[in-house]
């Protein structure tokens, strides 16, 4: 980062600081019960400071019988306030601190629930996780504990001043050495905060990251040896991140010596103006000892103002990355009518898409008719376009040409809410949530169902089979994303949730995959009662679960090739045919050797 950068960013804290005090507004009157208990702090120190001119020379060189009687109990009141605004600053500020964090994570986690798809592939997961866990802490270390260090040793700093100026404005000369010299170090020390704490944000999104990965892949990992890989990956990053914190640690540690240094050279000009001859006759003992003691008392109020910048601009840098995302464009919803309940009526028009930083179409020229009722399957190699086709009905992307057509009306004219409610999602990779089976089932805009409807669901999914040996049933829990189940009940539970919507469109993204034959029985029984009556659009491999779809369509490079029944397309002998003799290759062999 060169100076013009450094200084423009200097410039940009200013905002994204008042934005994020913003946030406090709503307990203004908690802060300014804080703030005055900071000031109590500080002022309640500076009084301190104040008294020992008195107990010097009044109260053991003069031996003064009324300070002898009320010292001790001005000091006890001292610090008896003193203890009081500590501990009504220290807790209004974590509190305050807190909600804003809990603000900022609320925020971002609504951003996360709004923003479009394309968003998730564009940036690591770990660094969306890290984004609401760690870097939003950060944040309370600007709007809170760095908030308080500035106002307490900032009013310290100015309390101590005042007491020097009252004694001697002669010996508070000598700050003129400190004052110039501690503003060029903060200056210094706030441009390089700020550029390392903008690069932490990130490794601590890759650290995050690589933990999800290695816990989430922790079979495969096994499996395949890939501990020392792992391994090798973590530390890595951990070191990077740990020479980033060193930096920030060595700042910290130049700053304080430097302060101490300056400080030191302060006092020694104290001492120096306070012995002069013609001072000593006139000045006595208490006077210079309380400036010598308010001098005292600064440097370590200098000292947490030079490195509250390390929180400060941690907290900023944070604070930054929280609002770009929260500042992004939720998932765009220009329709404006309302589907009740659709027909079903689907026609895709000339479709095509290309995502994002890509320069190859992943769909071109698609035209599908499927008419109300009818199942249509997508069959076609891996990357032919399949799930980009379906990914497009719910509009999870957008075409960038052609358009899509649902009861007569392009897609795009109805409002998102309304759209998403015609349309059940069944795919291969089974989303469950970390709660009950029948909250499970009943998700989302689903959870007013009975529990008799849940029932009936999940047994119209074979599940209940399984459900029913569960120690509660349906409220029996099933673990972080279904894990305490198998690939073909975490299946059912998918379907019993299909069933209990029942909307009028069906997606089934790979359904029946990767399954034993006992399963995948039960399953495939289900889906025949989840298809009845509804515009069904199936992807499949296994091209044995498509047979009696009501047309195919065979996907190659984005382009619809082929299109028919099973039937004409076996007759047509093209792709179709040549995939299902890839996977009936033996089945045939052995019916031509019989």
């Amino acid at each position: 980062m060169n100076a013009d950068q450094a200084t423009a960013a200097d410039a940009g804290s200013w905002p994204t600081y008042k934005r994020l005090l913003g946030y406090t507004r709503r307990y203004w009157a908690i802060g300014l019960v804080a703030f005055v208990g900071m000031l109590a702090d500080g002022g309640g120190l500076a009084l301190f400071t104040g008294l020992i001119k008195p107990m010097i020379d009044n109260l053991f060189a003069q031996k003064d019988p009324y300070l002898i009687f009320w010292m001790p109990i001005w000091i006890i009141a001292i610090f008896l306030v003193r203890s009081l605004g500590t501990f009504v600053s220290d807790y209004g500020i974590s509190y305050i601190g807190r909600h804003v964090v809990q603000a900022l994570q609320l925020e971002v986690f609504a951003a996360y629930l709004k923003l479009p798809a394309p968003y998730f592939g564009s940036e690591p997961s770990g660094q969306q996780i890290s984004r609401i866990t760690y870097t939003s802490e950060q944040v309370a270390a600007a709007s809170s504990s760095a908030a308080k260090i500035a106002i307490t040793d900032g009013f310290t700093v100015l309390a101590m001043l005042f007491v020097m100026l009252y004694y001697s404005p002669y010996l508070t000369l000598s700050l003129l050495v400190m004052v110039p010299a501690i503003a060029l170090v903060a200056t210094v020390v706030a441009r390089r905060y700020r550029q390392i704490s903008r690069r932490i944000q990130g490794s601590m999104g890759s650290v995050t990251g690589t933990v999800e990965e290695s816990v989430g892949a922790h079979r495969e990992v096994r499996v395949y040896g890939g501990q020392a890989h792992e391994a090798e990956r973590f530390d890595q990053i951990t070191r990077h991140t740990r020479r980033l914190n060193l930096k920030i640690a060595a700042t910290n540690a130049a700053s304080s010596s430097t302060v101490q240094l300056v400080a030191a050279s302060a006092l020694a000009a104290l001492v120096f103006l306070g012995t002069r001859p013609q001072v000593l006759v006139s000045m006595t003992p208490g006077v210079f000892f309380a400036v010598l003691t308010a001098m005292g008392t600064m440097l370590p109020s200098l000292k947490r103002l030079t490195n509250v910048q390390a929180n400060i601009q941690r907290g900023l840098s944070a604070a930054e990355d929280i609002f770009d995302v929260i500042d992004l464009p939720p998932e765009r919803d220009a329709g404006t009518l309302e589907l009740e309940r659709s027909r079903g009526e689907l026609h895709f028009v000339d479709v095509g898409l290309t995502y994002p930083r890509s320069h190859v179409p992943a769909l071109q020229g698609v035209n599908l008719d499927c008419a109300p009722g009818t199942v249509t399957a997508l069959v076609g190699r891996s990357g032919s376009g399949k799930s980009s086709l379906v990914s497009l009905l719910p509009r999870f992307n957008v075409p960038g040409t052609g358009r899509i057509v649902l009861d007569g009306e392009d897609c795009r004219s109805y409002t998102l809410a309304s759209l998403r409610k015609q349309i059940a999602w069944v795919g291969q990779s089974v989303v469950l949530f970390n709660d009950t089976v029948a909250n499970n089932i009943a998700y989302g805009e689903l959870a007013g169902a009975s529990e008799a409807d849940i029932i009936a669901a999940a047994e119209a999914a074979n599940a209940m089979e399984f459900i029913s040996r569960m120690p509660h049933g349906i409220h029996t829990p099933i673990g972080q994303s279904g894990n305490l189940l198998s690939g073909g009940q975490r299946q059912r539970i998918a379907i019993a949730r299909a069933i209990l919507k029942n909307a009028p469109i069906l997606v089934l993204d790979e359904a029946t995959s990767a399954l034993d034959t006992e399963s995948e029985r039960l399953i495939q029984q289900a889906l025949t009662r989840l298809m009845k009556d509804r515009t069904t659009l199936v992807i499949a491999h296994r091209l044995s679960t498509v047979e009696g779809a009501d047309q195919i369509a065979v996907m190659d490079q984005g382009r619809i090739v082929e299109r028919g029944t099973h039937a004409e397309l076996l007759a047509l002998d093209g792709q179709y045919a040549a995939l299902h003799r890839m996977q009936f290759h033996d089945a045939v062999a052995v019916a031509a050797g019989g």
